[in-house]
């Protein structure tokens, strides 16, 4: 899937893949055949993006931290899931090489200018950054929320203002109209600011 959205969009596109606790722990053959199959894809590691949540970072297995180091090796990229939810320590931020922290949908859902959501999305926004690492916000269901998130400096949203769940052969086409329709705005507004 990640190939094909690749080649209508020119460019690189992430397809994330959530990893429950006991995926994640599989048996070392499991993973192997799984990042085989991508090689013989020739998909690059750094088009996938695989979300645990924060307890599966609490856990000290070592088992667990190799997995890690067997998928920052493939260039495989790592979100946080739910960010803000678990019983979490931020020590985990500095242990483990992350890309991504996703706040979770119940920041998102009452987002409202002067709300203390907005002062903890935000916190978690600064945070993240200064960490170097991107935020996603879940759960972003109105312009209001989007403009608030931008505000703050969210790198990106997912939510049903962009998408409800589409099966995937609905997807490519989805990807297609919104890439042309996108691709079409920047041509023209590149043509109108042309002197």
């Amino acid at each position: 899937e990640a190939k094909r959205c690749c080649a209508i969009t020119g460019s690189k596109f992430q397809i994330s893949v959530n990893k429950s606790p006991v995926q994640f722990r599989a048996k070392s053959q499991d993973y192997d055949l799984w990042l085989d199959k991508l090689k013989k894809m020739d998909l690059p590691g750094s088009n996938i993006v695989i979300e645990i949540t924060e307890g599966l970072m609490m856990n000290n297995d070592s088992a667990i931290i190799e997995r890690f180091i067997q998928y920052r090796d493939a260039g495989i990229q790592i979100a946080i899931d739910d960010f803000g939810t678990g019983y979490s320590s931020l020590a985990y931020l500095k242990k483990f090489d992350i890309d991504y922290l996703k706040i979770d949908q119940s920041f998102i859902h009452n987002l409202a200018a002067g709300s203390a959501d907005v002062a903890l999305s935000e916190a978690i926004v600064v945070m993240a950054h200064k960490l170097e690492l991107a935020v996603i916000a879940e759960g972003v269901e109105t312009e209001e929320q989007l403009t608030l998130l931008r505000k703050i400096g969210c790198d990106f949203g997912q939510g049903y203002l962009f998408s409800p769940p589409v099966p995937a052969e609905e997807f490519e086409a989805l990807l297609t109209r919104k890439y042309r329709r996108h691709h079409r705005r920047l041509r023209s507004t590149n043509k109108a600011g042309s002197p």
